[in-house]
């Protein structure tokens, strides 16, 4: 075995000691202040050198002179004290400068830890958003304005960014954080180690930003098999593209995840909306925390009365629906009598403005109410959708749930895959679907198609071969197109465009097209509505399903004698004869407008009167 020299061992341990941190070079740094001035205090003290007898006092003198150089000028007495009192102060400026050193080296360090974001979170009751994508931004500025009635609100995000990058681009994008803290921190969300960081324990709620299926899940296990985690369950909300591992998700969650599915969601909104002109207005309005959002009220005043009855009971609030024993019912039966335990679902600025009037007096023009339901028998509709992506299929199949039979479907494309139009022709039942390969884009192709009189038409981007940027142009420019088909050709047709990023759709609006669909700002928006109320989800699902209630946009004269001066009470009638809810209405010649909303007027006060014109329309929950 080779020898190792006393030097060579003394070399070791000073590394080791170097190597364990500010902490103990501080401590080693003060040890060795002592120990020379005690020594070189005792040698005096013995020899009596020095100008005093007492031992303290010659310590006191010692320290003196190792933290201030000057003061050995002063010193007078033999030669032998006075080289002493020399080499404590060349100790003293010895260790003084490795002092500054290992100060300054400390301070850096630290600084360099802040700025990676490896901190433990010190919160309470805050918003843990784990993950970083373009979808943040709207997340927060939703978070921010929900927030607006808490103080001392807070954000904790974790990405697998530099902290500082995270911090300046929410500086930029986002201006004003109300009464809401931003905290950012590095680490990887799916490393448990690294999910201390942002205290889980004391979290409000969990979002997590859509990944990679597998990815998101693997996040949810690492939350919920925490060592440490609290008893009670988590609130996490997050997103899956593939509706096959919802399973696998809430069994990793272990009940504690609510899972939106994006694909699916988008696809439901999208022909809701092609059939619906201003629609994803309506829908981005009931989901955002900007206006009037849907509600939970447990409204003791209610129990024991029909719905019907209840839908008059809030001046500025509207009733759509009642939540019992964990389920939600939109648009029950009217003589739906409220239990014990049932809780209001309500359209509403805000959850403080749900306020039942059991005593209020309110009129209703009965003359104004057209008394006969006229139906007219479905026809077959014709839908062009321009351009292919991975929801295509799943848009064709949501839209056959609405068209009558021997309708027709046109899709056009210059990179559809035979197996997926084979897929999305096997899932019709209405349609009689045709496929003309091509770029949308062509004016030539565009001019032969819009002769036909399309009823419905939808473009779709590219979200898998061309960047955002990009396949957000291409859309602009078929719009452009269209719009000058339709003045050119006196044609009209309802439009439906889908885009990536919601920053573009101000240079759209020139189109004059309303119906935007911004898939990414969509699913932010639902993301933070479930993180502040979960069953907001049910609530949801339930309006995109084509079973059961949608929203619907019907013409006013179905409703009432156009024309007519009526408060809102009198429009709520008209609906609840049809046992249908009406939660707003749409004025047509604002229809262009973006500044009004395009037209749209959700949760009018009740008392509100209107005077709808014939090309008027009103929004309602309806079975169809």
């Amino acid at each position: 075995m080779e020898k190792v020299g006393f030097l060579e061992k003394l070399r070791y341990r000073f590394d080791n000691l170097m190597s364990k941190g500010t902490g103990i070079l501080l401590l080693s740094l003060a040890s060795a202040t002592a120990i020379m001035i005690a020594v070189i205090s005792l040698i005096v003290w013995i020899t009596q050198s020095g100008p005093t007898a007492s031992f303290t006092e010659l310590l006191w003198m010692g320290l003196m002179r190792a933290i201030d150089s000057g003061t050995v000028s002063w010193d007078t007495g033999s030669v032998g004290y006075i080289f002493l009192m020399f080499v404590t102060t060349l100790g003293g400026i010895f260790i003084l400068s490795i002092l500054i050193g290992i100060l300054t080296t400390g301070i850096e360090s630290k600084l360099d830890s802040l700025r990676k974001g490896r901190s433990r979170v010190i919160e309470k009751d805050q918003t843990i958003i784990l993950g970083w994508s373009e979808q943040i931004f709207t997340i927060i500025e939703e978070l921010i304005e929900a927030n607006s009635s808490r103080k001392h609100a807070c954000i904790v995000i974790m990405g697998n960014h530099d902290k500082s990058e995270m911090d300046d681009a929410i500086r930029e994008r986002i201006s004003d954080m109300k009464t809401t803290r931003i905290v950012t921190r590095q680490g990887n969300p799916i490393d448990i180690d690294d999910l201390t960081i942002v205290s889980l324990n004391t979290s409000r709620s969990i979002i997590i930003l859509p990944e990679d299926d597998t990815r998101v899940i693997k996040t949810i296990l690492a939350i919920t098999n925490n060592p440490n985690k609290r008893s009670e369950p988590y609130n996490i909300v997050t997103v899956l593209k593939n509706p096959e591992n919802i399973q696998l998700a809430r069994i990793a969650g272990n009940n504690q995840a609510e899972i939106i599915l994006s694909d699916t969601l988008i696809s439901r909104i999208i022909a809701q909306t092609c059939r619906q002109p201003g629609l994803s207005t309506v829908y981005t309005e009931l989901l955002d925390f900007d206006g009037d959002e849907i509600y939970f009220c447990d409204c003791r005043q209610a129990i024991g009365k029909t719905f019907g009855e209840v839908l008059f009971m809030f001046e500025k609030s509207t009733v759509i629906g009642i939540e019992s024993h964990g389920k939600t019912y939109l648009n029950p039966p009217m003589d739906t009598v409220l239990q014990a335990g049932d809780v209001v679902i309500a359209i509403s600025e805000d959850d403080d403005t749900i306020v039942a009037e059991t005593d209020h007096q309110y009129s209703i023009d009965a003359g104004a109410i057209i008394q006969t339901l006229v139906t007219t028998p479905d026809r077959p509709e014709k839908t062009l959708i321009l351009g292919w992506n991975d929801n295509a299929h799943l848009i064709i199949q949501e839209i056959d749930n609405y068209v009558a039979q021997e309708s027709i479907l046109t899709v056009v494309s210059d990179c559809v895959e035979e197996e997926d139009f084979q897929t999305a022709l096997s899932q019709v039942i209405n349609q009689r679907i045709e496929l003309l390969k091509g770029d949308p884009k062509d004016r030539r192709i565009l001019d032969e198609l819009m002769v036909k009189n399309y009823d419905h038409v939808i473009i779709l981007s590219n979200n898998s071969e061309l960047d955002v940027q990009e396949s957000d142009a291409n859309t602009l420019v078929v719009l452009l197109q269209l719009r000058d088909i339709s003045e050119r050709l006196n044609c009209r047709f309802s439009v439906v465009s889908e885009m990536m990023d919601f920053r573009n759709k101000k240079l759209a609006e020139v189109t004059k097209v309303n119906d935007f669909i911004v898939s990414e700002k969509l699913i932010s928006l639902m993301l933070t509505q479930v993180s502040e109320n979960k069953m907001i989800n049910m609530v949801f699902e339930d309006l995109f399903d084509a079973a059961g209630s949608e929203l619907y946009i019907k013409k006013a004269a179905k409703y009432i004698i156009t024309g007519t001066a009526v408060n809102y009470y009198t429009l709520v009638e008209a609906a609840k004869r049809k046992n249908e809810i009406v939660i707003g209405y749409v004025i047509a010649d604002e229809q262009k407008d973006a500044q009004k909303n395009y037209g749209i007027y959700i949760n009018p006060a009740k008392s509100t009167v209107v005077s709808l014109a014939d090309q008027d329309s009103v929004i309602v929950i309806a079975e169809d």
